[in-house]
């Protein structure tokens, strides 16, 4: 294949990609906005106020987390300056926040193929969430008690502006869709060019010493990588494969799964986050940290219950599978 075909193919893919994104963010943009406009959102904010006392957060954000773990991170990105402005926000509240939605979004699709691969789908999102609750309280916790990162947001990125007419409002839309246009258009491109030039196979061996430590063996570990820098319909693409052929162990399969969901896609869900405003150290080294040690006490845990109870509750058993070694 010629370089330019390679290009336009690539380019064709990236923007049916945006395309999509496109779909889900230019209603639940507007629907925000009319929710905003009529009180609704006011109505609705108390209802959530619990939850996002637990961060410390606005509680109008609580209606765009949900919306992201229904849709995606791009969903909830579409609302969050919409339901708070921006000089109203410290570092702190964007990167607990985005910390939320990093861990735990689009899971109707995100676990559904995660299920494919054999582990259960109510288990691993209910593991999922607890994930992005306790690291974003972690993190609440660290800055409030430091005053790290207090100091007013002021993001290099505005998803859509606040404006005081919809004619300011559909202008402020438009330029956000550019902006989105720009920025898919550059990370696949990116991603490309590291894959092309080997630097993401380096990484990817490099990385699976830190794997072993969070308890992922063998063969799963470069399919575990594979999510974690590309996404989980990669690398939960490939363990379905493999899952199917009988090669992996299903509790390395289920343990990979978990770590997957902690983190993944590391480097464009994390440039789109930062480009919010969230602070790096906790968006990717803080969020690294937290999944290799959560999934190393989750691996623990599952290599000592019974292969009864955890294809019972955690696994789909294949026919033929007697066992669910370690």
């Amino acid at each position: 294949m010629s370089v330019f075909r390679f290009a336009v193919n690539k380019t064709q893919e990236t923007l049916q990609i945006y395309w999509e994104l496109v779909r889900i963010m230019v209603p639940v943009t507007i629907v925000t906005e009319v929710m905003s406009r009529t009180g609704l959102i006011d109505f609705i904010a108390p209802v959530l106020a619990p939850v996002m006392g637990l961060f410390g957060l606005p509680p109008e954000l609580g209606l765009a987390w949900l919306t992201g773990m229904l849709v995606g991170i791009w969903g909830a990105i579409a609302m969050i300056f919409t339901l708070v402005p921006a000089e109203s926000m410290s570092v702190a509240d964007i990167t607990v926040f985005s910390s939320l939605i990093l861990i735990a979004h689009g899971l109707p699709i995100e676990q559904k193929i995660i299920q494919k691969a054999g582990p259960g789908f109510a288990v691993t999102t209910v593991i999922r969430i607890a994930g992005a609750i306790v690291y974003a309280m972690i993190l609440h916790h660290l800055f409030a008690a430091t005053g790290w990162q207090a100091e007013t947001l002021n993001p290099t990125w505005i998803p859509v502006a606040d404006a005081s007419d919809w004619m300011g409002f559909m202008a402020g839309l438009i330029e956000a869709l550019i902006y989105m246009l720009a920025i898919l258009l550059t990370l696949s491109w990116v991603l490309e060019i590291l894959k092309l030039i080997g630097l993401m196979a380096l990484l990817m061996k490099i990385l699976a010493p830190t794997l072993r430590l969070a308890g992922i063996r063998g063969e799963t570990g470069q399919f575990t990588a594979v999510g974690l820098f590309l996404g989980i319909s990669y690398g939960g693409g490939l363990l379905i494969r493999e899952a199917r052929s009988g090669n992996l162990s299903p509790r390395q399969v289920f343990i990979s799964c978990v770590f997957m969901g902690f983190a993944h896609s590391i480097v464009e869900d994390t440039l789109l986050v930062m480009a919010l405003g969230a602070d790096v150290f906790g968006v990717l080294v803080g969020r690294l940290v937290f999944a290799i040690t959560a999934t190393a006490v989750i691996a623990h845990l599952i290599r000592s219950i019974p292969d009864e109870t955890f294809f019972a509750w955690a696994f789909r058993r294949r026919r033929g599978q007697a066992t669910a070694d370690s």
